[in-house]
């Protein structure tokens, strides 16, 4: 087939600037990235502080709680809360009500942390230079996308 006859694609629809896709992804990065000096003081990983603001909100969560408020499966969250676990921040126990059911619960090592981590959005906050609205409004957008999406 020579080029007068193939199909016109229409390019501007794989032009990278008029992606949603790539603005998230490299934003979602550089966020991530932002939240990096601030964790390690606290020797913590990005996503191990995502789990200690659930755990500090609900004190316990069984694994599949976590797993649904993080979106993450349990091949993801297994090894990261055995981690969590023999640094001796959180308690991994059986659901007497369900053996299959494998409760989260804070040490006094991961409550303690809580204290320290309380600066952390606050100095995200500082490095983003948005307004309390703005921020608000875009949490708002991301949260409405995220909805549309699962």
């Amino acid at each position: 087939m020579n080029s007068s006859t193939e199909p016109k694609i229409e390019t501007a629809l794989l032009r990278l600037d008029n992606q949603l896709c790539f603005p998230l992804y490299a934003a979602s990065r550089m966020l991530t990235k932002a939240y990096q000096p601030f964790l390690l003081a606290l020797n913590l990983t990005y996503p191990q502080y995502l789990v200690f603001m659930l755990l500090w909100e609900h004190e316990q969560l069984t694994v599949k709680e976590l797993g649904e408020k993080l979106m993450l499966d349990s091949g993801t969250l297994t090894p990261l809360l055995k981690r969590m676990e023999q640094k001796l921040w959180v308690s991994r126990r059986r659901d007497p009500a369900d053996e299959r059911s494998v409760i989260i619960g804070l040490m006094p090592a991961g409550r303690a942390l809580q204290a320290q981590a309380c600066r952390v959005p606050a100095q995200i906050l500082d490095k983003l230079a948005m307004s309390p609205t703005e921020i608000s409004a875009l949490r708002t957008q991301l949260t409405h996308l995220l909805a549309q999406l699962t």
